[in-house]
């Protein structure tokens, strides 16, 4: 009888159930997806996620390693995070990006925050409307957190991100080397996580080169598949958004929410290729299998150490599967289309600024000629952050020798651009290649313009990020590794136009095996920025 009442208790007693586990969080590893999902378990809000980023970049931004990444917050945020937590509430997530903080370079139009190009000559200029990326992001659910420093005007000329209404960016890996321009700001802040997930720019390598200097996944995506619709231009014909962030599925992820036609940019419209909208789908821890790879030699030599890494990458996408092809000779005329990208810059920028100022408000300067006046006043020049001496040359040049009737430009249009994308077509078609290989970066990060460092050598050649923007063909950046001291590199998968899928899934691939990326050490994790539940 004693028995029998004994299983009857234990019987009724609520047991745990045999699935229940406890799921973890970390915020500087976190993906978008697993963050949705501590944010659907209510294990997270959106208005604590905004929260846990403030207190690092008042952390290691505004203090502490002064990486001095961000040029403004948005003092809505919390505001925008609160009405989106109340929404997931009632009904529901919108997808993946509902309350993700955002970051942007602060060249892409915003209503609620300054657009500057990083420029004291357009301090505290609000855009009458958000660009089209923008209104994608917002319209999923995102919430812009803020705008991130540059190179002014998106010109490094000698000095990164640096720009004079912020000052310079430093590398969270080493406060004494560059992140790399023009999108360096928030190549920094995604690296030190000051966001779940940032956007630059890139017209010769601006996404990339911070990808590499930081250790992130960028991508450079096919010409005309994000519209820039609202992004200050450098040079339109080359000129493209791409996202940055710490993993292949969060680029893979937003990518299928910007991508897209848009009335407002002829380019997205002329294709005729439709993006996918969701571009997880083909993210395969197999995707390497059979897939034929190029080496692009031409592109390794400046850096031992980064020579070594990329070898080290190539051979392990071997051990996945791929085929590698390395014996590729590219036409020594293509190197000479190359050097040509300056020409876009040069002819295109006076006419295309000129045409973004005539849209500002009263009180902005309305041409290159004008800018140029304000950059040696000798207000700004004795002020803490006086204009790049760099950036001024080079708009002098821009506005002596630019416009769009430049011969040197109309044959780079013409001729140039085509036979660029021939050739490489060519390359793809004769060694039956899936993809090409290159170290992103010749080089580690370079030491920032002021600091002196005898030890910094970087062999010079080709770069290998006028591959894509001259052809117009997506690349794509993964972590490969790090060197001695500590400094992080990428790899570039460069693939046919609107191969963002397969490229995608080649990346995964190689990320998921070899798990390179590894937080900086100079911002490290902060209380509460681990949550864990219970989840079935």
């Amino acid at each position: 009888m004693l028995n029998h009442m004994l299983a009857v208790i234990l019987f009724l007693q609520p047991a745990r159930s045999p699935l229940a586990e406890t799921a973890e969080l970390r915020l500087e590893t976190a993906s978008i997806p697993e963050i949705g999902e501590a944010l659907d378990a209510g294990a997270l809000t959106s208005v604590t996620l905004v929260e846990l980023y403030l207190d690092r970049i008042h952390a290691y931004d505004d203090q502490g390693p002064a990486i001095n990444s961000i040029i403004s917050l948005n003092p809505r945020a919390l505001k925008i995070a609160a009405e989106l937590d109340r929404e997931r509430a009632a009904a529901g997530s919108r997808g993946p990006l509902h309350g993700i903080p955002i970051l942007l370079k602060d060249n892409f139009d915003t209503v609620d925050l300054p657009t500057t190009a990083g420029s004291i000559a357009l301090a505290g200029s609000i855009p009458g409307r958000d660009a089209t990326l923008v209104e994608r992001l917002r319209a999923a659910g995102a919430i812009i957190l803020g705008k991130t420093n540059m190179s002014e005007f998106a010109t490094p000329a000698g000095r990164g991100s640096y720009s004079s209404l912020n000052g310079v960016t430093r590398n969270p890996y080493d406060l004494r080397r560059d992140p790399s321009g023009s999108s360096g700001g928030t190549g920094a802040a995604i690296a030190a996580n000051f966001a779940t997930i940032g956007f630059g720019t890139d017209t010769g390598g601006s996404v990339r080169g911070p990808a590499a200097a930081n250790g992130l996944v960028g991508l450079r995506p096919t010409y005309g598949l994000i519209s820039r619709h609202g992004v200050i231009p450098q040079a339109l014909s080359l000129d493209t958004p791409g996202p940055l962030a710490r993993t292949v599925t969060d680029v893979a992820v937003v990518l299928g929410i910007v991508a897209g036609p848009d009335p407002n940019d002829e380019v997205t419209m002329s294709s005729g290729v439709a993006p996918h909208r969701d571009y997880t789908a083909f993210l395969h821890a197999d995707a390497l299998r059979g897939v034929r790879i190029g080496v692009a030699r031409d592109y390794f030599g400046g850096d031992s150490e980064v020579d070594s890494l990329a070898l080290a990458a190539v051979q392990a996408m071997e051990g996945l599967g791929a085929t590698i092809v390395d014996d590729l000779v590219f036409d020594d005329a293509f190197h000479a289309l190359q050097r040509g990208l300056r020409r876009h810059v040069n002819a295109e920028f006076k006419p295309q600024i000129e045409a973004y100022l005539a849209g500002l408000d009263e009180g902005y300067p309305r041409s290159l000629a004008e800018l140029i006046s304000i950059y040696e006043s000798r207000e700004v020049r004795d002020s803490p952050n006086p204009v790049n001496p760099g950036l001024i040359e080079t708009h002098k040049r821009n506005l002596e020798i630019g416009g769009l009737d430049n011969p040197d430009y109309l044959e780079a249009i013409r001729e140039g651009l085509p036979r660029a994308r021939a050739e490489l077509t060519r390359l793809f078609d004769e060694y039956d290649l899936d993809a090409l290989v290159y170290p992103t970066s010749r080089c580690p990060a370079q030491p920032l313009f002021d600091v002196s460092d005898i030890e910094f050598e970087c062999a010079p050649g080709p770069s290998g990020a006028t591959l894509a923007s001259y052809s117009g063909f997506p690349d794509i950046q993964v972590p490969m590794g790090y060197t001695r001291s500590g400094l992080p590199t990428t790899i570039s998968l460069v693939g046919r136009w609107f191969s963002e899928a397969t490229l995608l899934g080649y990346a995964y691939t190689f990320e998921q095996a070899t798990r390179h990326r590894r937080p900086s050490p100079l911002t490290p994790h902060l209380p509460g920025e681990t949550v864990q539940w219970r989840s079935r």
